[in-house]
């Protein structure tokens, strides 16, 4: 173990339902006051083990050999554990239930984040996913990762770091990649399922949006901007709509939150950033629908499609973010590419096994 381990999180039943737990993660105060973060962890069923002499037999005749489960054996040969972690997107939580029992069954600890302000973390004296700087994540990163050390160390008995593989979607991905960028060596790889890495339309329009957001981020960063409704996403994924998920009214509402200029600053500088290419040495994955579609009303076509970011646009970024990236594309596939219809993220679970398992840390 690099260091002394950690406290273990306390942990509590999930609303997710058997297997789930997740685990409150304090953080500094901010200027709204006590914040927090959201640890969630899948533990699947223990299937029955072997019997002891067969479990000793397997461990000092076969020592070389992989065999299922949630290590990965090491250059020297030691078992090492290999973890996800998950970061949601923009008025977003953790409700993939079904990715996460997909992970745990190929033998590796699941977690995900919901951060500061989202899902399980918002409070009723907080502003709805509000930040004025992207990097105020590093301290609920840094938190989930100590907590999950602690965990795979308490659930393995194994006195080694585990290999932490990241898993962003959408803003998540944003948020990711920059994160990645500040922190060399800290993943195993590095996967980004349709990663906000550009304002939709083009670096022409982002600057222009800077501009026109710089006084009010300056002067009243909480001022709310007013756009037009674009609900159809939500109905594509939604089951009170033409979806197959439920979604927290609260903590994913059908308008989002409000759009706020201290917020989009923070955006736009995150895109900026990205424009100017990172230096991540960690693997990075990026998963893509093959087409885009945005429009405020909802059509079937939107099943089928992207209905948030500009897909072509993001493949091209994607190039930028290290010297080891792939894209992978999903035709029919929706902005989130493990909500799409079974066998598009069926496809994605496969691929994304397939890859954690190439690079075990």
């Amino acid at each position: 173990m690099n260091g002394a381990v950690p406290n273990p999180p306390a942990w509590r039943p999930d609303q997710l339902g058997d297997g789930f737990d997740r685990a409150e993660l304090p953080l500094a105060d901010d200027d709204e006051g006590a914040v927090c973060a959201t640890l969630v962890r899948y533990v699947p069923a223990a299937p029955p083990g072997p019997p002891a002499f067969l479990a000793a037999l397997r461990k000092n005749m076969f020592h070389n050999l992989e065999w299922p489960g949630s290590e990965a054996r090491t250059h020297n040969g030691s078992a090492r554990p290999v973890a996800v972690l998950y970061l949601h997107g923009w008025a977003d939580y953790f409700l993939q239930a079904e990715l996460a029992k997909h992970v745990g069954a190929h033998g590796l600890h699941f977690y995900a984040l919901d951060l500061r302000k989202f899902g399980r973390s918002l409070r009723s004296w907080q502003t709805p996913g509000y930040t004025t700087d992207l990097g105020v994540y590093d301290e609920d990163i840094a938190a989930a990762m100590a907590a999950i050390r602690a965990d795979v160390a308490l659930r393995t008995g194994l006195a080694t770091d585990p290999a932490v593989h990241m898993l962003a979607h959408s803003l998540g991905g944003l948020i990711g990649a920059l994160w990645a960028d500040r922190h060399p060596g800290a993943l195993g790889t590095l996967i980004l399922n349709a990663p906000w890495l550009e304002l939709q339309g083009s670096s022409l329009i982002r600057n222009i949006a800077m501009h026109l957001v710089e006084p009010f981020a300056r002067t009243d960063p909480k001022r709310p901007f007013r756009f037009p409704e674009m609900p159809g996403y939500w109905q594509s994924v939604s089951d009170q709509a033409h979806g197959e998920w439920f979604l927290d009214p609260q903590w994913r509402p059908t308008a989002s939150f409000p759009v706020r200029a201290g917020w989009t600053r923070a955006v736009l500088a995150g895109h900026s950033t990205v424009e100017r290419r990172l230096d991540i040495g960690a693997p990075v994955l990026v998963m893509l629908s093959d087409r885009t579609r945005i429009q405020a009303e909802w059509s079937e076509e939107l099943m089928r499609v992207d209905a948030v970011i500009d897909v072509e646009q993001t493949a091209r970024r994607a190039l930028g973010l290290g010297r080891r990236t792939a894209v992978f594309r999903y035709p029919g596939a929706i902005h989130d590419i493990f909500l799409s219809r079974r066998e598009v993220r069926q496809e994605a679970y496969r691929d994304l096994v397939a890859w954690l398992h190439s690079y075990p840390g």
